[in-house]
């Protein structure tokens, strides 16, 4: 993806202001937009290692709005959440960004080749995807 860092990836979630139902957006590869992790790729403990890079939100906030193709408010940080997840090419990011559609995009994730899930539809999902759904899931339930 263009103008997005190599070592940033994001996990999407709608979160239905009304009923509270939560939905993760899943790609063909994972949960990870916009590319997959790495084979042999380990979630770092919560609170183990140092961030080397800081993403502004704004930055990658307004590329993964344009790569879905929405309006630039549609979607938001989740400063709460971060993870770092070590890979054969090391390190990478994982932040999470919350849609702030009235629905999930479904025919924007459609497009992607997407869909939306809720976390007990991610059971084909890699264990470091598990383990990163859990704490976005966790964050976003409080």
């Amino acid at each position: 993806m263009t103008g997005f860092p190599a070592d940033l990836r994001l996990i999407l979630v709608h979160k239905q202001k009304t009923s509270a139902r939560v939905r993760f957006l899943k790609f063909a590869h994972g949960v990870c937009a916009f590319t997959p992790l790495p084979t042999l790729s380990v979630v770092e403990e919560e609170g183990d290692g140092d961030s080397v890079v800081a993403y502004h939100p704004n930055a990658w906030l307004r590329v993964a709005a344009e790569q879905l193709g929405l309006d630039g408010g549609a979607l938001a940080a989740v400063a709460e959440y971060h993870a770092t997840v070590q890979t054969p090419d090391g390190p990478v990011t994982v932040q999470l960004a919350s849609l702030e559609t009235v629905d999930p995009p479904f025919a924007e994730a459609e497009r992607l080749g997407g869909r939306f899930v809720a976390i007990t539809e991610a059971r084909g999902c890699t264990p470091v995807e598990l383990e990163l759904l859990r704490r976005a899931y966790t964050t976003v339930m409080g």
